[in-house]
C-alpha cells in the first residue's frame, strides 16, 4: 500500500479545485468555438506551459553530467513515450466526449456526472483481479439512483439529456486514466509524461478539428480567456499536480480528493454562470456525492467491520 503524504493531499486538493473552476471556462468557450477546437488549442497550451519548464530542468541535470553521459542523454526517453501517448489518447476521448456534453447540458451537472468515474476506479480492479468490497457495490447502486434524480424527470420528460450520456461514457475513460497514471507515473518524470499527453490529446484534437470544424482566428480571440485559463491551468497545471500529487498519495484516497472536483463546478457554475440546479438535481448530487464518498472509504469500512468482528468472536471465546 502507497504511503500518503501530506503535500499529497494538498496538491490533489488544489486539482480538484482547478477542474472544478475550469467547468465554468468550458462552458463560456463553447459560446465562440466548437469542442475540438477548444481541447485542441486548451490541451496545446497545456504542453507549452510545461515545455520551458522540462527544458531548464533538463539543462540543469545535463551539467552534473560526464560528457560521455550527455551524448546519449534524451529529453523524451522512449517508456515516457509510450506512456504519454496512451495517456493522450485516454485523455484526447475524456475531455471531448464532456466537452461535447456542453452542447446539451450545463456545467455543474456534467461536473457531477463525470465525477461518477470515482465508481469505475474500483470496479475496473475487478479487471486486474482485485476484490470489490460489497459496500462498493451498494455505493455503486446509490450512484445510479442520483444519476437518476440528477439526469431523469418524469414530469417533463422520460428522456435522458445527450449531453449527460456523453459526460456519463466520459467518466469510464477518466477512470481508465487514473488507473493508467498510478502505474506510469512511479516509473517516469511526471511533468513529462503529462507535457507527452497534451500534446498527442491536442494534435489528435486539431487534426479533428481540421476535419469537422470550421476554426477562425476571430472566433479563438473570443474565446481567449476561458481557452487560456483551461489551457494554463486546467491542462497545463491541474493535470501535473494530479500527476505529481498521486505519486505521494494512495489512489483511493487520491480519488476521493478529486471527486471534490464536481461540488467545486456546482459552486463555480451558481456564482458565476448563475446555473442553479433545480431541488430533484440537488437532491440527485447529495445521493451520488454520498455514494461517492463511502465507495472510496468501502475498503477501510470493509476492514474495520471485519476487525470489529474478530474482536468480537474472540471476546466470546474467552468467555
Amino acid at each position: 500500500m502507497k504511503k500518503t503524504q501530506f503535500k499529497g493531499v494538498i496538491i490533489l486538493l488544489l486539482t480538484a479545485f482547478i477542474w472544478g473552476s475550469s467547468f465554468v471556462a468550458q462552458s463560456v468557450g463553447m459560446d465562440s468555438v466548437d469542442a475540438f477546437t477548444f481541447n485542441g488549442v486548451r490541451t496545446l497550451l497545456g504542453a507549452a506551459v510545461l515545455l520551458p519548464f522540462i527544458f531548464i530542468k533538463d539543462m540543469l541535470a545535463k551539467k552534473k553530467l560526464s560528457p560521455e553521459e550527455r551524448k546519449g542523454y534524451k529529453i523524451f526517453d522512449r517508456k515516457t513515450l509510450i506512456y504519454g501517448s496512451v495517456l493522450g489518447v485516454i485523455l484526447c476521448i475524456a475531455t471531448n466526449l464532456q466537452q461535447f456534453a456542453f452542447y446539451h447540458s450545463d456545467s455543474g451537472k456534467i461536473a457531477f456526472i463525470t465525477a461518477f468515474y470515482m465508481f469505475f476506479v474500483p470496479v475496473f480492479g475487478l479487471f486486474i483481479r482485485k476484490r470489490v468490497p460489497f459496500i462498493t457495490w451498494l455505493c455503486v447502486a446509490g450512484g445510479c439512483v442520483g444519476m437518476y434524480f440528477l439526469c431523469i424527470d418524469p414530469s417533463t420528460s422520460a428522456e435522458i439529456n445527450p449531453g449527460d450520456i456523453l459526460a456519463f461514457i466520459c467518466s469510464i475513460f477518466f477512470a481508465l486514466q487514473i488507473l493508467a497514471i498510478e502505474k506510469f507515473a512511479p516509473d517516469v518524470d511526471g511533468i513529462k509524461l503529462s507535457c507527452i499527453q497534451f500534446i498527442v490529446s491536442g494534435l489528435i484534437s486539431c487534426i479533428l478539428m481540421f476535419i469537422f470544424e470550421e476554426p477562425n482566428v476571430g472566433n479563438l480571440l473570443n474565446a481567449a480567456v476561458p481557452l487560456m485559463y483551461s489551457g494554463f491551468m486546467s491542462c497545463g497545471v491541474a493535470y501535473t499536480l494530479q500527476i505529481v500529487g498521486q505519486k505521494y498519495t494512495e489512489a483511493t484516497l487520491a480519488s476521493l480528493i478529486m471527486c471534490l472536483e464536481a461540488v467545486f463546478g456546482v459552486l463555480c457554475g451558481a456564482v458565476l454562470l448563475h446555473e442553479i440546479l433545480s431541488g430533484r438535481e440537488i437532491f440527485g448530487c447529495i445521493i451520488m456525492f454520498i455514494s461517492i464518498v463511502l465507495s472510496q472509504l468501502s475498503e477501510f469500512i470493509t476492514a474495520r467491520l471485519k476487525e470489529n468482528k474478530l474482536k468480537a468472536d474472540a471476546k466470546k471465546a474467552s468467555h
